[in-house]
Formats: C-alpha cells, structure tokens, sequence
C-alpha cells in the first residue's frame, strides 16, 4: 500500500486577498499500530464544511477557474474587510472535509479485523481519495451498507441526535426545529416520531410543508405564511416545547430566534395564573447552532426574563455526555443508516468537478435539495 498516491481537495487563503481551491496529490501514509487507511468512496458537503471550503468572506461574484483535470484552480476575491479574520488561515494550504464513508484498505497490527469492513468517519480531510485514522475513530457499519450511506453517519445523524439528548439534559419535553426540511430536519422528526417527542418544525415555503407532512411530521409552520407566529404560538400551546434550534443564525429578517422565545413566552402565559412584570418564570431556551442566514440575530425582547440563546456545537456537547452515551448514539446510527438516518443527494461530483463554479455557486447556497456528495475516485 505505501506506493499509493491519493488526491485531495486543499482550500487556500492567500495575503493578496485570493481564495484558491485545488487538488494536491500526496503520498499515502503506512497506517501505525492502531490505524487504519481508508479508501474514501463517498464525501458530503455539509454547510459545515463550507467555512474551510470557501470560508464566510468569499466573494462568490469574483469566482473564476483555470486548467482541468488535477490542474484546475478555482479562485474567487475575499472580501477586504474580512481579511483580517482570516488571519491565522493566510497561506496555509488546508485539507477540507469533515465526514465521509469508505473501506478499510488496509490497517495496523491491533486493527486488521477492520480490513474489508465498509466505515463512517469524522476525521477531517475527508475530500481525499485515501485516509489514514485511528481505528477508534471509524464507525463500523453493518454488512450491506454502501460507502455513499456511511457518508453521512456522524453530521447530521449525531447532531440531530444530540438535540433530543440535550433535550433531556435540559429538562425540557418538547422541541422546536428551523430549516426543518433540511437532511438533518427530516431525521429529527423521524427520531421524534420514533422516541415520542413533540417536535415544532419551522420551514419557509409550502412544498418544505407537504415535504415533512409525508414524513410523518405534525407540526409545521411556515414563515412564509401571514398567520406564521399565530400558528407558531398555537403549537407551541399544544406542545409545551420550551427549547429551540436554530439553524439560520438570521432567518425571517434575522428575527427567527427572537421570534420563538416570544412565542414560547406567549404559550407559557397562556396558563398562567399570575401576573408577573418580569414575564412567566417558564425557562425558555434557543440555540443556534448554524449560519443558513447571515442576516444579524435580532432580538425584540419580549419574552420575559426567564429566557436563554447560545451557541450550540456538536463536539463539546459529546464531551458532555460522555462516551458511553455517544457509543450508543453511534451504535444508534449504524442500525438505522437505511431509515432514520438516510441521506438524499441532489448531484454527485468528482474533485474536479467539485471545483466548477457552478457547483460552487449552487452548493453554496446551503438551500434544501442542494446537497453534493462527493465521490473521491470518480
């Protein structure tokens, strides 16, 4: 295995203000005692990839490509007055892609019972035709589980995941989900349709409505629709959902976040018994944990002061439950990989193709049904 060469997508940032997209080819690593190297068959693009990929502060208009093959450079301008925080990323040739599914080609002495077995993986650098990782990092998915449905293993599947867990660290019962069309939107309702939760999905157009209707979801509301907070506060009565996530940031003019603690403190007074100038003493609780949006969040605080908004990211909240309880959530994935957790694509791209403006242009967007696989070997 050591005369393999492997490909890979770098992303670039450089001092005169140019962002350079690129493939590199590279000598495959001899996996250590505890390794494994993995022939990558399958790579989403997630929006959280998209900040390493192109960064916050690419100017998509400027975006040009030249050569083909693994040759091709796609360049676009970083907008000036973002410069500088790009700062610690400027001339550094990085590797991009944070999951992916694949098989094991090889391994060192204490994991060759892997070599064979088709693996998920979050190891970063996953826009590569080859990976070398610790054994313990891989995901081992049950026999007949393709490469393209182990891509999409860890993402998605353990956020949504750790929403419903967070859920019940939090004393909450219920919960409220934006973007909930999204490929993680729609394994959320099929988690809370199979663990009894209430689930408020937020969408913003009436097909993302039918969309979740036909999964099974029963609360739905549209921000598109001129009744949207009535019908919000209205789930939110029968529900009693107190926690939010939010994947925009922004959204409906960047008022979304603000726009659901108003809600929930509307269903929390609806029972109430007493007044209070400080608001209803129910805890109400959105987090962001996305960026759909780069509007700015806007907060009309009418929600009392019994309230909290924060930040939300899946790595720290591992860290919080332990291990014990993410091997479980994992386990949970490699199980239902078909069902719960099955991921849609709208294209699938080579690494050259991935570089193409246009396929920039689209995936970029991070809108429903523009989700990219890319297929390393294609």
């Amino acid at each position: 295995m050591t005369d393999l060469k492997s490909k890979e997508i770098r992303s670039e940032i450089t001092s005169e203000g140019k962002l350079n997209l690129s493939i590199v080819t590279s000598d495959v690593p001899t996996p250590s005692d505890d390794e494994v190297l993995i022939k990558v068959e399958a790579s989403p693009i997630n929006p959280s990839d998209l900040g390493l990929l192109i960064s916050f502060a690419a100017d998509l208009d400027s975006i040009s490509s030249q050569g083909s093959g693994d040759d091709t450079v796609t360049t676009m301008g970083i907008h000036p007055g973002l410069m500088q925080s790009m700062k610690p990323r400027i001339d550094k040739s990085m590797k991009v892609g944070n999951e992916g599914g694949g098989v094991v080609v090889d391994a060192g002495k204490n994991a060759k019972n892997l070599i064979g077995k088709t693996v998920g993986v979050a190891g970063g650098a996953m826009y590569s035709q080859y990976r070398c990782l610790p054994a313990m990092s891989c995901l081992v998915m049950n026999e007949g589980t393709t490469s393209a449905e182990a891509a999409s293993s860890f993402v998605n599947p353990l956020t949504a995941l750790g929403f419903t867990e967070t859920m019940k660290l939090e004393n909450h019962s219920a919960l409220v989900h934006t973007a909930a069309a999204s490929n993680l939107g729609q394994m959320l309702v099929k988690i809370c349709l199979a663990d009894d939760i209430p689930l408020v999905n937020i969408v913003r157009k009436e097909e993302h409505v039918e969309l979740l209707k036909n999964l099974g979801a029963k609360y739905i509301c549209n921000t598109s629709d001129e009744n949207f907070m009535k019908n919000l506060i209205d789930c939110l009565v029968e529900t009693g959902a107190t926690l939010g996530f939010d994947a925009t940031g922004g959204g409906n003019e960047g008022k979304l976040a603000g726009q659901i603690l108003s809600a929930m403190e509307v269903a929390a007074n609806k029972n109430a018994t007493e007044y209070s100038r400080y608001g209803s003493d129910t805890y109400k609780q959105v987090y962001i944990y996305g960026g759909l949006d780069p509007t700015p969040t806007v907060l009309n605080r009418s929600f009392g002061l019994s309230w909290g908004l924060g930040g939300w990211l899946l790595t720290p909240f591992i860290g919080r439950v332990g291990m014990e309880k993410f091997q479980e959530m994992r386990d949970r994935v490699a199980k239902e990989i078909k069902t719960t957790f099955a991921s849609s694509y709208t294209k699938e791209v080579s690494l050259e193709e991935m570089l193409e403006p246009d396929a920039i242009k689209t995936y970029a967007k991070q809108a429903t049904g523009t989700k990219y696989l890319v297929t390393p070997h294609k």
